[in-house]
């Protein structure tokens, strides 16, 4: 059976020596993110403190700064299976009005499973449920939210999922956006412009009416997975959630707004969001290792809450890499290489790494098989979805280890040329974190082809031979080593 919910992956992590309990008192404001830093840097432990200043609430931070805690998780090993099952479900004729027509559909019938559940009214979210008119629900004041870095403009959630339907579709999404709290029962929603949580919002702005959101604290690893990975355009983040750990997920109808949520959820924070009620949220100290600036983001107002007994509060802790979000990018790497693959088949292998903060750098190999294919490879990339705010892209050869960086170095030193081989692409999209743009959102690209070069993109030196040992040498070696005792 998948995992039920976080509080039976604490167990899990716990049985397997990969968390420690804190028992003495820690304060949200800043000691508790200075802690999960410190622990984070160190490739530590999960921790969950379960005596917060203030709070009856524990609070579990660095729950999945490994990888051995995302492997636990998400409950498997080979993160690319995850990518399979998607392109699967691709290459399959899915009709219209699946949910209905699916168990008529033998050959489809299989992938009823991961389908979300049809919503109910109760489940372990609903043991404590009420409304924010009542006079004693649930507030923001009375979660333990961090504050992260001494100038930052206040507390912020920074682990929470952001429900919203797209007012036209109906497709659901999660998101992860932070929120910085302004009161008791209303926050900011840091949702970027590239991000499908603001697309729903500024399609209900022009429509002239606020959009129901639910801030969702807490859940099983794959849904928590699924809200922080940037999956196909038009799929349902609560589908990607089931295909992720082979079983659909269960929901629960909101109390206040038209929305559904993951019933083994820790908090509901129902609401709606106003995109026409625009405030200054921030700064906060970022995972690009900088405080990003004070920028105008919609107000989030609760309007009832729903949660568990004795919820557990995720929180996490970001700055200059490598932090636990670089973990979950490597996960997102690994599960949507087949993706990437099925959409470029020369692709070999990819990779985003951790200190380039997911959209500052990508590596990827190549099969390459023409003159000009590096080239195309990266115009591709930036084409597909959250890749288009990848900042540099270099392209290698297949034999070219992408995660060995200096494996890297050396075929961009020896098989790239700085005035043939960059492509500079300027009045491209950005990302809006990204300190060094010369606008928010809008800046340049750069590409760079290490490959090697062939005479029909213009190198008419002789290609010269990369140096190795003689086969037969080299078996001599490997078979006479423990002789050598060295």
């Amino acid at each position: 059976m998948p995992i039920g919910g976080l509080g039976e992956f604490v167990d899990i992590l716990e049985e397997n020596g990969e968390l420690k309990r804190v028992q003495a008192e820690v304060d949200p404001d800043l000691e508790i993110a200075e802690i999960l830093r410190r622990v984070t840097y160190a490739r530590g432990p999960a921790v969950l403190f379960e005596n917060v200043l203030g709070h009856e609430i524990s609070v579990l931070g660095n729950a999945f700064g490994s990888m051995r805690r995302l492997e636990l998780g998400l409950e498997m090993k080979d993160f690319s299976e995850i990518g399979k099952r998607i392109a699967e479900m691709t290459k399959t004729n899915i009709p219209s009005g699946l949910l209905g027509k699916l168990k008529r559909i033998p050959e489809l019938s299989k992938m009823a499973s991961v389908f979300p559940k049809e919503p109910s009214d109760s489940g372990p979210v609903t043991e404590y449920v009420c409304a924010a008119s009542s006079a004693d629900c649930t507030t923001f004041d009375d979660l333990p939210i961090l504050k992260s870095w001494p100038r930052d403009a206040g507390r912020f959630i920074t682990f929470g999922m952001v429900a919203t339907r797209h007012p036209k579709t109906g497709v659901r999404n999660l998101g992860v956006y932070r929120m910085q709290i302004i009161d008791g029962t209303h926050a900011l929603v840091h949702w970027q412009k590239h991000k499908r949580g603001a697309e729903h919002g500024d399609i209900s702005r022009d429509d002239g009416e606020r959009i129901p959101a639910a801030i969702v604290i807490g859940a099983e690893p794959s849904t928590i997975f699924s809200a922080v990975a940037p999956v196909p355009e038009g799929m349902d983040k609560y589908l990607f959630s089931g295909i992720t750990r082979r079983e659909g997920i269960k929901t629960v109808r909101c109390k206040t707004i038209d929305l559904d949520v993951p019933a083994n959820a820790e908090i509901v924070l129902e609401g709606y969001v106003d995109p026409a009620n625009l405030q200054d949220e921030g700064p906060f100290g970022d995972h690009t290792g900088y405080y990003t600036p004070v920028e105008p983001y919609p107000v989030f107002t609760i309007t009832g809450v729903m949660m568990r007994k004795n919820p557990i509060y995720l929180a996490t802790v970001v700055g200059k890499p490598v932090l636990e979000d670089a973990y979950i990018g490597k996960v997102i790497e690994r599960s949507f290489l087949p993706l990437i693959q099925m959409f470029h088949p020369e692709v070999v292998d990819f990779s985003m790494p951790p200190a380039g903060w997911f959209q500052g750098l990508a590596v990827v190999s190549i099969k390459k098989r023409y003159p000009g294919q590096a080239k195309k490879v990266m115009m591709g990339l930036w084409g597909m979805g959250q890749l288009s705010l990848t900042k540099t892209i270099i392209v290698v050869d297949g034999e070219i280890d992408v995660h060995d960086i200096n494996d890297v170095i050396w075929a961009m030193t020896t098989r790239a040329d700085a005035a043939r081989d960059t492509v500079i692409i300027g009045g491209a999209p950005t990302d809006t974190l990204d300190p060094a743009s010369p606008l928010v959102n809008f800046g340049s690209k750069m590409g760079i082809d290490a490959t090697q070069k062939t005479p029909e993109e213009g190198y008419t030196r002789e290609i010269q031979r990369p140096v190795g040992p003689d086969e037969g040498t080299s078996d001599l070696v490997d078979s006479r080593w423990d002789e050598y005792r060295i």
